[in-house]
C-alpha cells in the first residue's frame, strides 16, 4: 500500500439507507471544526484519531457487498468530509471509474472560493451533495455551530452554478431553528438553487445524550423537548410555500 493515499476513518457502515439514493456504502470521516448544539456524533469532532483507511480498502470492501447496495453507491460524511478534501477526491475518483455514485454529505462551513480548483477537482468526480444548512440567519447560526453560514450558502450558490444536484438537509429545533421567519427566509433561498433536488427536513431529537456523558461533554440543548414528526413536516411545508412563493415573483 506504499504511496495510496489514507482517510483518517471514524467508522463505516455497510447498509445505510438515509445517506442519498439506494442502499449505500456510507464512510464516516474524523474530525470537524463545527461544534453544533444539537450534533448526534461529537466523537467524530476532534483530529488524528481512530484509524487510517486506503481508498483501495474501502473499494475493496463495496465490491464485496456491492449485490446488496441496490441503486446504491458511496456516500462520505462525517465529522466534516471537507476537512480531508484530498482522500475524498481521491476515494470518488477511483468510485467512478467503476462507475460507483458518489455522494457527498457535508455542512459546507470549509468551502472558499480562493481554493476553487481543488474543489473543482472533488466536484469532477461527485454525483450528489447532502448539504447541511443548519440556519439560514447568519447570527443564529454562529450561536448554533460557532462559525458563521455565509460559506456554506456560498457552496450551495457555486453547487448551483456549477449544476451538482443537491440535497439540502435542515434540522428543525425548537426555539432555534422552529421559526416561521427563519423557514421562510430558508426557502426563499432555496428558490436561487437551481440543481436542487430534494430538501430533507429532519425533526430534532435528543438521542445522543448519553454520548456527550460518556465524552464528559456538556449537552446544551438538554431542556429542549424533540420535535415531532408532524412538527417537521409543517415546517416542511412552510419552507416549501416559501419556496414556490419566491419561484413565481
Amino acid at each position: 500500500m506504499t504511496g495510496q493515499i489514507f482517510g483518517n476513518v471514524h467508522s463505516i457502515e455497510s447498509f445505510g439507507t438515509v445517506d442519498g439514493p439506494g442502499i449505500r456504502l456510507v464512510v464516516f470521516l474524523q474530525g470537524c471544526p463545527m461544534r453544533c448544539l444539537y450534533c448526534h456524533n461529537p466523537d467524530t469532532w476532534s483530529y488524528g484519531e481512530n484509524k487510517k483507511v486506503f481508498v483501495s480498502e474501502i473499494l475493496d470492501k463495496y465490491d464485496r457487498i456491492k449485490e446488496f447496495l441496490k441503486n446504491g453507491g458511496i456516500t462520505v460524511t462525517g465529522g466534516e468530509p471537507l476537512s480531508q478534501i484530498d482522500f475524498v477526491t481521491e476515494l470518488f475518483k477511483q468510485a467512478k471509474q467503476k462507475n460507483i455514485h458518489t455522494a457527498l454529505d457535508t455542512s459546507g462551513v470549509l468551502f472558499n472560493r480562493k481554493s476553487l480548483a481543488q474543489f473543482d477537482r472533488l466536484l469532477k468526480y461527485t454525483d450528489l451533495v447532502l448539504l447541511d444548512i443548519k440556519h439560514i440567519n447568519d447570527e443564529e447560526h454562529k450561536k448554533l455551530t460557532g462559525f458563521s453560514n455565509k460559506n456554506i450558502l456560498d457552496f450551495a450558490l457555486y453547487l448551483s452554478d456549477k449544476n451538482i444536484p443537491i440535497w439540502v438537509r435542515h434540522v428543525v429545533v425548537p426555539t432555534i431553528t422552529d421559526d416561521e421567519k427563519y423557514l421562510k427566509e430558508l426557502g426563499k433561498f432555496l428558490a436561487n438553487i437551481k440543481s436542487l433536488k430534494a430538501l430533507d427536513v429532519l425533526p430534532y431529537h435528543n438521542m445522543a445524550i448519553s454520548k456527550y456523558e460518556n465524552l464528559n461533554i456538556d449537552y446544551h440543548l438538554k431542556n429542549i423537548s424533540p420535535l415531532t414528526k408532524e412538527e417537521a413536516m409543517k415546517a416542511r411545508q412552510i419552507i416549501i410555500n416559501s419556496y414556490k412563493q419566491a419561484k413565481q415573483n
